[in-house]
């Protein structure tokens, strides 16, 4: 299934998605959102949130995915120590990974260094989301 997931983010990002909204609408179905509202939604998040200052885009996608499929959708269903769990875990496997989650210091802009570029942390961020749903459907 991630060899799909990765084919999927990869036609996206072709039509010009930034990497939160490609990430993110990969994984429309699964979530249960309409891929326009999605797109819509992550759109600020490209570009380590429009202008490589800050949180990875790829990542934001990934976050936003894991957080859709463990809230409760309501305060009182006290999800979010579960939620912050599952999130916790992606984000230091993409850091294991990118080194940083930071988009300009993952794209070397400050000194030169590139750590990945944006496809491998598209397809990072997807791997990660696609291996969560994988552990979700054995319980």
């Amino acid at each position: 299934m991630k060899d799909v997931y990765i084919q999927r983010v990869h036609a996206l990002r072709a039509k010009k998605y930034n990497c939160a909204q490609a990430v993110a609408c990969t994984f429309s179905e699964e979530v249960g959102l309409e891929e326009d509202l999605l797109f819509q939604i992550m759109e600020g998040f490209g570009g380590g949130m429009g202008g490589h200052e800050a949180t990875c885009g790829a990542l934001s996608g990934a976050v936003a995915v894991i957080s859709m499929l463990s809230s409760g959708g309501r305060i009182e269903a006290n999800t979010k120590a579960l939620t912050y769990e599952r999130v916790s875990t992606l984000v230091k496997g993409f850091k294991e990974k990118a080194q940083s989650l930071v988009c300009r210091e993952i794209l070397g802009e400050d000194d030169g260094t590139v750590l990945l570029d944006c496809d491998a942390c598209i397809d990072d961020a997807v791997i990660l989301v696609s291996e969560f749903l994988t552990e979700l459907k054995k319980k």
